[in-house]
């Protein structure tokens, strides 16, 4: 026959249930420790129970069944031994868990020929005192699962959250193979189109456990399946087609297989087919397009038509720590709602639709620019680096461009640049000293801040300033010298750019 369908319930170990002492129930035979579990409990007294077994219970039995049970006459009984061992061979046949036999109020006794056929067939038999009832027991199995059941979803539920702070990590796909690596007590492996390993963590399995999952990865990599499982000594696999349609594939080696694993591994397999997949927002064609047209030598307003939008916000970011790498940087464009991504050094810079205002993200520092038309591009990533400087001296997560109207417009354009050019001529074209001396003013004269925002010692800070200070022959703790230079930098630098 073929085996039957059995509901998702979470199982139950027998050493759980032989542990309550408000039961009192006692193992005759059978094999005991942690791996011999229990799905729920029945009563039957069934000669035959094998069709109504569904697999994974505790058959409990006052044994009315028994032959000469309720008649004492000599020969009544028949064979025991016999009929028990066919009892016994039925009920291993349809997957019962174990045995439960009540003492009282038919038998005083658990018959020995029944735990003889309960030790040949491996079946574990337990005694059932009188004082115990069935609904007693039953009630107890339906606790016990309760509390695994909670138990699991609890264990989900934190799972969930921890790969989703992972995902969210400068480095996502490192740090989501990490996670649930360690959820799993094992290893996590994600895997390319043509089976080669990508990325890998958590503790290694040995070589031949390892080469059955790169095996297993492939399978699934065929399309044959969106998962696969398997098994070697001491080891379960398991494999995950991500849903990028690329051929990625998310492996898994445990030494156990708890419940709730498939689930956290799915769960892994969702956030790795976002993190891997490209963002799609407007199609590829018209991004390939305007690339295409500005290599030829198309200027930007010419080819933002094809991007869909008018304005944009240029979004500087820098992972709080170490550098970002390609997948770490499509996540956060995929994270800000655009694919136009460019991940450059230790800053990935990101257009991003001026309707999308770019909120902060864990693990990033931000700078975001005012938004800008395509001739302004180049000035609003001036501004997103300005911005980004800032946010890193000031350790906060985001920094915007201010675009409130200050009194510097009240000031004509040509007067207020010429005014500047005088001012600052004595600084000559030397752009160090001009960024240091902008940089400072913008920090209050923080020496600390501005060695943080241009990665340079505040030694040389102190150097650079002192050397503006004496070319420009000016006061810089004087605040009307440090408003009126402020002012200058500010309209030379937009005069600049």
């Amino acid at each position: 026959m073929p085996e039957p369908a059995v509901p998702p319930t979470p199982l139950v170990p027998l050493a759980a249930l032989l542990s309550r002492e408000d039961l009192a129930l006692r193992q005759l035979a059978g094999p005991a420790g942690p791996e011999v579990t229990i799905r729920w409990a029945q009563t039957s007294e069934m000669s035959d129970p094998y069709p109504y077994l569904l697999g994974g219970e505790l058959l409990l039995t006052a044994g009315v069944h028994i032959p000469g049970a309720a008649d004492s006459r000599p020969g009544a009984a028949g064979s025991l031994e016999a009929y028990f061992d066919g009892y016994v061979s039925r009920i291993v046949a349809a997957g019962g868990a174990a045995l439960g036999f009540g003492v009282a109020p038919v038998h005083d006794t658990v018959p020995r020929a029944l735990a003889a056929a309960c030790e040949a067939y491996a079946l574990p038999l337990l005694e059932v005192p009188p004082r115990t009832t069935f609904s007693a027991v039953a009630r107890a199995v339906w606790q016990l699962m309760a509390q695994a059941r909670l138990a699991e979803l609890r264990r989900v539920s934190e799972a969930q959250q921890s790969l989703a702070a992972a995902a969210s990590r400068p480095d996502p796909v490192p740090s989501v193979l990490r996670r649930l690596a360690a959820r799993l007590g094992g290893w996590a492996a994600l895997y390319g189109p043509e089976g080669t390993e990508i990325a890998a963590a958590g503790r290694e399995p040995d070589a031949g456990a390892r080469q059955a999952l790169a095996g297993l990865a492939r399978v699934v990599t065929r399309g044959s399946s969106t998962t696969a499982s398997d098994a070697v000594p001491g080891t379960h696999l398991s494999a995950y087609a991500l849903g990028t349609g690329q051929g990625f594939v998310l492996g898994a080696a445990a030494p156990h297989r708890e419940p709730g694993d498939h689930t956290i591994a799915s769960v892994a397999a969702v956030l790795l087919s976002l993190l891997t997949g490209e963002h799609q927002s407007g199609t590829g064609a018209a991004r390939s397009a305007a690339l295409v047209r500005l290599l030829l030598g198309a200027a930007p307003q010419e080819v933002a038509p094809l991007l869909g939008e008018d304005r944009w916000y240029v979004v500087h970011a820098a992972p709080d720590r170490g550098a970002p790498d390609p997948v770490a940087a499509s996540a956060l464009g995929a994270a800000l709602g655009s694919p136009l991504v460019d991940p450059d050094r230790d800053v990935v810079r990101v257009l991003v639709p001026a309707d999308r205002e770019p909120a902060a993200q864990s693990g990033w520092t931000l700078g975001v620019s005012a938004p800008a038309g395509a001739p302004g591009w180049p000035a609003a990533d001036a501004q997103a680096a300005r911005a980004l400087a800032r946010a890193r001296a000031t350790r906060v997560p985001l920094v915007r461009h201010g675009t409130r109207r200050a009194f510097t417009d009240l000031v004509p354009a040509d007067e207020a640049e010429a005014h500047a050019r005088t001012l600052l001529g004595p600084l000559g074209a030397n752009p160090a000293l001009t960024e240091t001396l902008r940089t400072w003013l913008s920090l209050h004269g923080s020496w600390d801040r501005t060695a943080v925002a241009l990665s340079v010692h505040r030694n040389t800070v102190r150097q650079r300033v002192a050397r503006c200070a004496a070319l420009l022959g000016a006061d810089l703790d004087d605040p009307d010298v440090r408003m009126e230079l402020w002012f200058a930098l500010r309209r030379e630098w937009s005069g600049g750019t």
